[in-house]
């Protein structure tokens, strides 16, 4: 029991480590007082630039992948949930996004919004699917210039991609498929919690007041953000399909 409960709580250190915090420190600024407040990739590349909001963005998804891909190694099957390596995984992620939303070494005051970390576990456990979404979200950042619009899509087209790859190997039972899959229920959740993270988001979208990375664009050039967008959605979901 204890090499669970250890690997939980390393994987909830790790995601605790407040790399926007740090990289705001480096330049001698604290985030939370800066920009949007939040400790996210996207006010540091709001407030510090693209290369360092990167940075941080990389290493926000690595404390996503290392405990999923790592840290259920060192638990015994017998003590994992449901006798599950992958079901064990999936806690470790879970543990990391929470230490990233709401970081120990911050006295569990407000971290960044999960969506690298996520991102990060996903990663892990279905890259084909998440590598996919993360194009979405590409096309959408530099089509629309919404990071948060970006962020919402994938998310969202995450699950919708893995259940089409989860129904494409089981024709004959896709219900119960999807309903014995842990990876797909996971992501559903996330999704959610994607949608509720961003809600103010969603409000400032909805009444025209989103920050936009960029000149704000023309009607032309919303038509063809809109238009790449559908694109890349329709794209992503054909490829969850054809290469399940």
């Amino acid at each position: 029991m204890l090499p669970f409960v250890a690997a939980i709580v390393a994987s909830y250190l790790l995601g605790s480590i407040p790399s926007a915090y740090l990289a705001g420190k480096s330049r001698g600024i604290d985030l939370r007082k800066h920009g949007s407040g939040n400790l996210g990739a996207t006010n540091v590349m709001r407030v510090l630039g693209t290369k360092i909001g990167l940075l941080v963005f990389a290493v926000d998804m690595a404390k996503g992948v290392i405990p999923v891909k790592f840290f259920p190694r060192y638990v015994p099957l017998e003590v994992t949930p449901l006798h599950d390596p992958i079901v064990m995984a999936i806690i470790c992620g879970v543990a990391a996004i929470i230490g990233h939303v709401r970081p120990i070494y911050l006295k569990f005051g407000k971290g960044g919004k999960g969506v690298a970390t996520a991102a990060g576990m996903f990663l892990a456990l279905a890259p084909v699917q998440t590598l996919t979404a993360l194009v979405i979200f590409a096309v959408v950042l530099l089509s629309s210039g919404f990071v948060s619009l970006g962020s919402i899509l994938s998310g969202v087209m995450l699950p919708v991609l893995l259940g089409i790859s989860v129904a494409v190997r089981a024709p004959e039972s896709r219900v119960s498929a999807l309903v014995r899959s842990p990876v797909f229920l996971i992501s559903v959740l996330v999704a959610l919690f994607v949608l509720w993270t961003h809600r103010a988001n969603i409000t400032r979208l909805r009444n025209g007041e989103e920050h936009r990375f960029g000149k704000r664009g023309v009607a032309g050039k919303r038509t063809a953000a809109t238009l790449a967008i559908t694109l890349a959605i329709a794209l992503a979901t054909f490829m969850a399909a054809r290469f399940s």
